[in-house]
């Protein structure tokens, strides 16, 4: 049985249709076949519409990454709650603007309820800004330098469950170590590979959930 036939027997209907592929609008939200993780009608959405869509922009690199830091120890749910705070207050993400960012402006940042208030994770956005334009300068784009480590190629993985999914691999281990040589902080290899399923570098959709199958074929649209 196909994954689109088994996504319709659980009224997830996705069809085809001249070379795409598409998920019926009628289908309510919580009705869809997906990966397990997301609980929240605000995680559904990440992930239906964000999570492995790879990324290439350098600006919205620096944002994934910055939240994946920020993200440490906590829930993912919190993250999401916060972003667009963070965007308001951190220059939307602006690794110029924050690079700039003085202690004034970091106590300010301390004050602030909308984000996670850890002056470890707010140091380190500084630090990484400076060090993510540092990058931009000798590779030209953050972006050339962070997708060689899968050979600037989405990697397509075939998992069927949730527990199935690795927390680091021998990529994100790499990334790590390159990342703190360019002087990252927050950049452990788990942070990596979260980092790496987030902008698609990898894809860790599950088999059976709607959004494995367009992404796997670059050449079938979701609409």
């Amino acid at each position: 049985m196909s994954l689109p036939e088994r996504n319709e027997i659980i009224c997830a209907k996705i069809s085809a249709s001249q070379g795409s592929i598409f998920v019926d609008s009628s289908i309510e939200q919580t009705q869809l076949v997906r990966c397990s993780w997301p609980r929240s009608p605000l995680a559904m959405q990440y992930h239906d519409e964000e999570w492995g869509v790879p990324v290439y922009a350098d600006q919205k690199l620096f944002e994934f990454l910055i939240l994946e830091g920020a993200q440490a120890g906590l829930s993912w749910d919190t993250v999401l709650k916060k972003r667009q705070h963070y965007r308001e207050v951190f220059d939307n993400f602006d690794p110029a603007a924050i690079a700039g960012y003085d202690e004034c402006k970091i106590e300010q940042l301390l004050a602030d309820p909308g984000i996670i208030r850890n002056r470890a994770k707010i140091n380190a956005t500084v630090q990484n800004a400076r060090a993510f334009l540092a990058v931009q300068q000798e590779y030209e784009t953050f972006s050339s330098f962070i997708w060689q480590f899968v050979g600037h190629t989405p990697r397509h993985n075939q998992w069927s469950a949730l527990s199935e999914l690795p927390s680091r691999t021998a990529e994100s281990d790499a990334m790590s170590k390159a990342l703190k040589r360019h002087g990252f902080s927050f950049v452990g290899t788990t942070i990596c590979y979260a980092f790496m399923q987030a902008i698609g570098m990898v894809n860790d959709h599950t088999r059976d959930c709607f959004r494995y199958l367009p992404l796997t074929h670059p050449q079938l649209e979701a609409k």
